[in-house]
């Protein structure tokens, strides 16, 4: 607005707006910024149609003037000394909570730390390292799409992509009874049997492995424990105690492997071990001595055996020397009998003294003696020393 005096001058009146009882960020900075450009004070103090450019005294009626504005009313300019301006204000929270710039101008700390995380997230997700004994079963999105071989492999980062690694040369064991009390079975010949025994199993298809079944070793000792109750039901109490323990842990185990291949479970049975394999604890001691019986009838067995068979080549070795002196006898009756008869009268009168003589006056005969052995002379010299 522009007002003319008599005197042809003209004095410039700034705006103000009128206050609606709130003042936001941009209007206080457009009003400090607008206080910096106002009229110089030199300007306001000339004299105007109200009189003098001096502010009046407390108290005087003087009129005021307009171009003056009172002391109570003077705003107070932003960043002055005590208060600091909404904008400093702002720049500190800013400041303060991280969104400010570190000196110079630089890239804000949280930035390189976003980006530091990205980068390890890439690297421990994306590279994976499986170990000569494992091999590495990816998953995108929950769906196997392939098989990492051992050494450094690259999938696309978690969680996308997901690798689980299988151990495939491990043995694996388990025992049955896993609680290692008693595990009765019923044999052939209607005994109960307490049978412990061991199954150990590796993994030879990782895919078919980690997919097929959701508790493996539960499958696994399942069908170890159906394919032994078949076997002893066709096994003697006798045979499950005694020998034929390899043959019925050999072809446990082959049945077992049977089945799981079936299933297409992807484990390999390694083998069968019986632990133990005892009557009841109730009927222990009578069983123990129908074994000793057992044992014992066994042994009198062999000795009738060893004797029978001593006999018999006794026998045999007889009628084959009787046959010989039967064919003598066809081919020389005469000379044959009397052959026989002194070779029997030699055998009998082998250990008597007595000589028989046949009737006819024979010379008489002299009995023999047998001399004795002189006693040696003591040389010279030697029966002195005694």
């Amino acid at each position: 607005m522009h007002t003319g005096a008599a005197r042809g001058d003209a004095t410039v009146f700034p705006y103000r707006s009128a206050y609606n009882g709130g003042m936001s960020e941009d209007m206080a900075g457009a009003l400090a910024r607008r206080d910096e450009h106002a009229t110089p004070p030199a300007l306001l103090n000339q004299e105007g149609p109200w009189g003098g450019g001096q502010e009046p005294a407390d108290g005087d009626d003087a009129p005021a003037n307009p171009w003056m504005r009172p002391a109570s009313r003077r705003p107070r300019r932003p960043g002055a000394a005590g208060q600091p301006s909404i904008e400093e204000l702002i720049r500190r929270s800013r400041a303060r909570f991280g969104g400010g710039r570190p000196a110079g101008g630089g890239r804000p700390i949280w930035g390189y730390a976003l980006g530091g995380f990205v980068a390890l997230w890439l690297v421990t997700t994306s590279i994976h390292q499986v170990g000569p004994q494992e091999r590495g079963l990816v998953t995108r999105f929950g769906r196997y799409i392939g098989t990492l071989s051992p050494g450094l492999g690259l999938t696309l980062p978690a969680p996308v992509d997901v690798v689980t690694r299988v151990n495939v040369d491990q043995i694996r064991s388990f025992d049955v009874p896993e609680s290692g009390g008693e595990n009765l079975l019923l044999t052939a010949d209607q005994n109960l049997v307490d049978l412990g025994y061991a199954v150990r199993w590796s993994v030879r298809d990782a895919e078919l492995f980690e997919f097929g079944f959701a508790d493996p070793e539960d499958t696994i000792r399942a069908v170890a424990q159906s394919a032994m109750r078949e076997e002893i039901a066709g096994t003697t109490l006798e045979q499950a105690t005694g020998p034929l323990r390899a043959r019925i842990e050999a072809r446990v185990a082959a049945r077992v492997q049977a089945i799981l291949d079936r299933y297409r479970s992807g484990v390999g049975i390694e083998g069968v071990a019986i632990r133990r394999a005892d009557p009841p604890a109730a009927v222990g001691e009578a069983v123990k001595e129908e074994a000793a019986a057992r044992e014992q009838a066994q042994g009198f067995l062999a000795d009738a055996r060893s004797y029978a068979e001593k006999t018999q080549v006794a026998a045999q070795a007889a009628t084959t020397s009787y046959n010989r002196v039967y064919d003598a006898y066809r081919l020389a009756p005469e000379v044959t009998r009397q052959r026989i008869y002194y070779e029997t009268m030699e055998a009998v009168l082998a250990k008597t003294n007595k000589v028989i003589v046949p009737a006819g006056g024979a010379a008489p005969s002299l009995p023999i003696t047998i001399p004795q052995p002189r006693p040696r002379a003591a040389e010279p010299g030697q029966g002195a020393a005694q």
